[in-house]
């Protein structure tokens, strides 16, 4: 019976010692120090709290929907291998002294009696990877003592002789004196022991998390396991602070629209507590003023919040506030950020990139404390929040209230990871796959994915979601309840809500997209020799490039309609225009020439910097809106007519490209971020015909290129995994980190940069991705070939005008943008006759122009006067 495990911790980054605390609350005039609690003892309080499934905010239980307070106790509600309940405010430091650890155990589970691999008890020094006691809460090992199914007390391998019986309330006690531990079990009603344990191991160092466990190996058996209460700590080697507590809180984020404020509080699972009430309260001469209260979504736990004709100014200092009646009175917890100003007409907007947060590198402390100092205006994150393997033991799918659990443990990790980040800046959150327990999403319109055959890839190939659709909803509410309202709410099928809107924050108009929901699933539309599994092709022989018109969605009618309409929306002082979306309209990867599926990628090796991996070729991966190549051509000529910039995740690899659509380099361009932890470390090591030209100065692989679906790009920066020589290496070397936009509306530019998550800008302010920074022009997103140009425009007299260019002919849209120039000369692409209309969007005054044609000799001017328009 093996209970002592090692781990060696890595230091993650360099962070200053009381950020190590992790997420402090955050006062009106910037962060509280955090309250050491040196040698104040512990003790447990769930005998004041009602039942619920939560065991407050001073624990972390490995799995939240195992642990509930019953009739005043902890009580592990799963008979399963290594639960766990960790104390957050308490820990025992390096020094050596003396400590005491003692719980009322009460056994439940009456098929665990017998069996010696079962036990609960203590676990103490448990470390996780990272020297943060929120690595050890979720994933560390430790010493494990208590007591097993035979009714032995044990402390790591060694087993006492004299046994317990297991049929009544038991007191443990852990002394630790030195090298020496001491355990002792007895009766908790009368005090009479019955039985004591020595343990002494030489050189010992009990520093780490204490915990609670029941590990209870049984087959299918949904019993309770264990019930603790009354569970006290203290010694003189005690260390933590008051302030590591997580919930019932646990992170808010809000986006801030058009005048309109809505915030959404993600709380613990406290929405059982009657009389319970959650108020957002902004602070105002010199006092918190409640100006909304709500109450949580009872599979969500999230509270939404929403403020019309909201004063962007001047930053406002706001705290989500819940009161809890508990048995011994009421109860307040607070949350406090910032709603900030938002950006002037005048002002750049820096925008932080994020995507494809796996664990490995929990907390992520580096990313926070780096992205921090980078102070960025905004922040968008564009899916797989987590993996289905985030925090350890997999998913649970059924009933729908523990799979909500399940759910809500692996985005609270997200948030105890990254609140700092959205604490005091707006922040759009888009769930990708992962976020809904797919490996891949084909959406088709929200059908339901049968997965009475299994749950991988037979049921997702056949398109649709796994889960209920209950539960999807759930997911949405959570990552986008706090997004603009959506252009379109009516539901799809299952009555899935939808959620892709339009965003504009300080000047820069976003349109956020739902790539998945409306998608065909290639295995439903492609011939069935195409042998389609996981989204790949299995027949070498099929050509997937000859399907081009193949008949299948990928937007979907209803979005292309928003982006139709999103593209002539210059409205409320929009300058530029970006669009949001999990992953980019090509596909950027190569695998060893033969390869028909992408599950080797984690197994490929990482070459040392400089070299270039040789018999690579691009892969058509079907998972990317690169596919089907007709919706993504059809998405690109909509999107270009804004002159916008897309910004995309999930890829893994971070990329800036030039679409092309008939010719390379006629749309715009792609900016893929990098992966936050990456699990599948996706190149790009395309092989180089023959008269190859990269781009000046930049790596062979750069330059134009067809993707496997033979959709043209202009590749300009990739971050290609290479070996760094830092551990750990499962996170470093796979490219990992973050993107920043920087919009800059006077000169109508955007910088793009692309930082690994390791490297503190402030130290090293070039320590970017090889490539990167970029700064492309706002009209470098269409740069089709002109074939000519109309006959300039004289601007002076107007004010912030819009110009859109019509095809007479046809009456669509060519383009539309706001100019800041004094004079301005519309390009076009066909001979035809145009119309230009200039729009004073502030004033609702416009003029028109029809009848246009080319001006050869560019000398042509039309003074620009614009008319109210007309009722």
């Amino acid at each position: 019976m093996k209970r002592r495990h090692a781990v060696k911790a890595i230091a993650l980054g360099t962070v200053t010692p009381h950020l190590l605390l992790g997420a402090s609350p955050v006062g009106k005039n910037g962060p509280k120090a955090p309250k050491n609690i040196s040698a104040t003892p512990f003790a447990s309080t769930w005998h004041q709290w009602p039942d619920m499934p939560w065991i407050g905010p001073e624990y972390w239980a490995n799995r939240l929907q195992d642990w509930e307070i019953r009739n005043g106790k902890a009580v592990c509600v799963i008979a399963d291998k290594n639960r766990s309940l960790h104390s957050l405010t308490h820990q025992l430091g390096p020094a050596t002294g003396n400590f005491t650890l003692q719980v009322r155990l009460e056994w439940l589970n009456a098929a665990a009696k017998g069996i010696p691999q079962a036990y609960a008890g203590f676990r103490l020094a448990a470390k996780g990877k990272f020297p943060d006691y929120r690595s050890a809460a979720v994933f560390g090992q430790g010493l494990d003592a208590g007591i097993n199914g035979q009714g032995y007390l044990f402390v790591g391998e060694k087993m006492g002789s004299q046994a317990v019986p297991l049929d009544r309330e038991i007191s443990l006690r852990i002394d630790g004196r030195g090298n020496e531990l001491q355990l002792k079990a007895a009766d908790a009603s009368t005090g009479k022991l019955l039985a004591m344990l020595t343990y002494t191991q030489p050189n010992a160092n009990w520093e780490g998390n204490l915990a609670l466990c029941a590990h209870f190996p049984l087959e299918g058996n949904s019993d309770p396991s264990a019930a603790f209460s009354d569970w006290q700590i203290s010694g003189d080697t005690l260390v933590g602070s008051s302030e590591q507590t997580f919930g019932p809180i646990c992170f808010a984020q809000y986006t801030l629209h058009r005048g309109t404020l809505k915030l959404a509080a993600q709380l613990a699972p406290v929405d059982r507590i009657a009389g319970l009430d959650v108020s957002l309260q902004v602070y105002t001469n010199g006092q918190w003023k409640t100006i909304q209260t709500g109450k949580p979504d009872p599979l969500g736990r999230v509270v939404h919040f929403r403020q019309e004709n909201w004063n962007s100014d001047a930053a406002v200092p706001y705290r989500v506030k819940v009161d809890l009646p508990l048995k011994t009175g009421t109860q307040s917890y607070t949350y406090e950020g910032t709603i900030a100003r938002e950006p002037s007409s005048e002002e750049n907007v820096k925008m932080a990139l994020f995507s494809c947060n796996a664990d490995y590198g929990f907390p992520d402390q580096e990313v926070a404390v780096n992205v921090g100092k980078q102070r960025p205006d905004m922040a968008v994150f564009l899916g797989d929040q987590f993996y289905e393997s985030t925090g350890g033991f997999g998913i649970q799918t059924s009933p729908l209230e523990k799979s909500s659990l399940d759910y809500l443990r692996k985005w609270y990790l997200f948030g105890w990871s990254y609140r700092e980040i959205f604490r005091h800046i707006p922040g759009a959150f888009i769930p990708d796959d992962h976020d809904v327990y797919h490996g891949n999403v084909w959406g088709e319109g929200g059908k339901s994915a049968p997965t009475d055959e299994g749950w991988g890839y037979v049921a997702q190939d056949q398109g649709g979601y796994k889960m209920p659709p209950e539960w999807v909803n759930m997911v949405q509410l959570t990552q986008t309840g706090h997004l603009p309202d959506p252009y379109d709410p009516r539901p799809v099928k299952q009555g899935i809500g939808t959620y892709y809107t339009d965003w504009l924050y300080g000047g820069i108009s976003f349109a956020i997209l739902e790539d998945r929901k409306f998608k065909s699933a290639p295995k439903n539309v492609l011939p069935k020799e195409a042998k389609v599994l996981n989204g790949f092709i299995q027949n070498p022989e099929f050509n997937i490039k000859a399907h081009y018109d193949v008949d299948a969605q990928l937007l979907g009618e209803r979005q292309l309609q928003f982006l139709e309409h999103w593209s002539t929306d210059w409205s409320g002082g929009a300058e530029m225009k970006a669009v949001l979306s999990q992953t980019n309209f090509c596909t950027v990867a190569t695998l060893p020439k033969g390869s028909i599926i992408d599950s080797i990628v984690p197994k490929l090796p990482i070459p040392p910097p400089g070299e270039y991996v040789t018999g690579d070729a691009p892969t058509t991966d079907m998972d990317s809106n690169g596919w089907p190549q007709k919706g993504r051509d059809e998405a690109l000529r909509i999107i270009r007519k804004a002159f916008a910039l897309h910004l995309a995740g999930d890829q893994h690899l971070a990329s800036v490209v030039h679409y092309g659509v008939e010719e390379h380099g006629d749309a715009g361009y792609a900016f893929a971020g990098p992966a936050l932890n990456n699990l599948f470390p996706r190149r790009w090591w395309p092989e180089l015909p023959e008269g190859h030209a990269p781009l000046p100065e930049k790596p062979a692989y750069t330059g134009d290129f067809e993707d496997g679906f033979g959709n043209k790009i202009t590749v300009h920066a990739v971050a290609n995994p290479q070996k760094t020589g830092r551990e750990p290496a499962l996170i470093y070397d796979r490219a990992t980190g973050y993107g920043l936009v920087t919009f800059d509306k006077e000169q109508k530019q955007m910088r793009l940069e692309c930082w690994p998550r390791y490297v503190d800008p402030e130290e090293n302010p070039e320590g970017q991705y090889t490539g990167w920074p970029i700064t492309i022009s706002q009209q470098d997103n269409y740069a089709r070939k002109a074939v000519g140009t109309l006959p300039e425009l004289d601007l002076r007299a107007c004010k912030q005008p819009i110009v859109q260019v019509v095809d007479e002919e046809t009456g669509e849209l060519v383009y539309s943008l706001r100019v800041r120039e004094k004079r301005f000369r519309p390009k076009v692409f066909t001979q035809v006759k145009h119309l230009v209309r200039v729009l004073e969007d502030q004033t609702n005054r416009e003029t028109v122009f029809s009848g246009l044609t080319l001006d050869h000799l560019e000398k042509t001017t039309l003074q620009v006067i614009p008319q109210p328009l007309k009722a």
